[in-house]
């Protein structure tokens, strides 16, 4: 099974690659400056977007830096809510580092901690990993409550790492081991 093949089907959601007719649900919510609040970085222009579109829609981890990005899309009718990804941190260390993008009239109806329990799952049960990190903007409470929903523990909190527009900010990092999550989906 290659990467592109992936089709997980959770209680609400598909997580699958993305198909060309994708893009303009794509484009809409990465054109919206809230979606891009926290990512340090303008929304994307449409141009900008055909690449990042192309890049998400050849999910590859083969060489560090590698990154796979699923489509995340609601079973009742089709809608394409956002994105998941997982980013080959270090093949040598079996690391991966995920995260995600949610258009925001989807948000708050846990459809991001249900696609990034789906997306933790295939990362340690499928493809080995040994350790799942996600970044994040120590400001975004919404992905703090993501992450800690699913058990994943919070490693750094970086002073002023990263500067976006004259504005630092700061960041969490949060982890996972295998161990950890084959523990929680025995007990749970």
């Amino acid at each position: 099974m290659t990467l592109s093949d992936i089709r997980i089907s959770t209680d609400r959601l598909i997580i699958r690659a993305f198909a060309p007719d994708d893009f303009a649900s794509y484009f809409a919510y990465h054109r919206l400056p809230e979606v891009y609040r926290y990512l340090y970085q303008e929304p994307l222009d449409e141009t900008a977007a055909r690449t990042k579109f192309a890049k998400a829609s050849a999910p590859r981890l083969v060489d560090d830096g590698d990154v796979a990005v699923f489509a995340v899309e609601r079973r009742d009718d089709g809608a394409l809510i956002g994105e998941v990804l997982l980013k080959l941190a270090s093949g040598a260390a079996e690391q991966a580092e995920t995260g995600y993008i949610f258009d925001p009239a989807f948000t708050g109806k846990g459809y991001a901690t249900e696609a990034m329990r789906a997306t933790l799952d295939l990362g340690f049960s499928t493809l080995n990993f040994h350790r799942i990190f996600a970044r994040l903007d120590a400001l975004n409470k919404g992905s703090v409550g993501v992450v800690e929903r699913l058990g994943m523990r919070r490693e750094a909190h970086l002073i002023e790492n990263d500067r976006f527009n004259d504005v630092w900010g700061d960041e969490y990092v949060y982890a996972l081991l295998k161990r950890e999550w084959q523990e929680r989906r025995q007990a749970g």
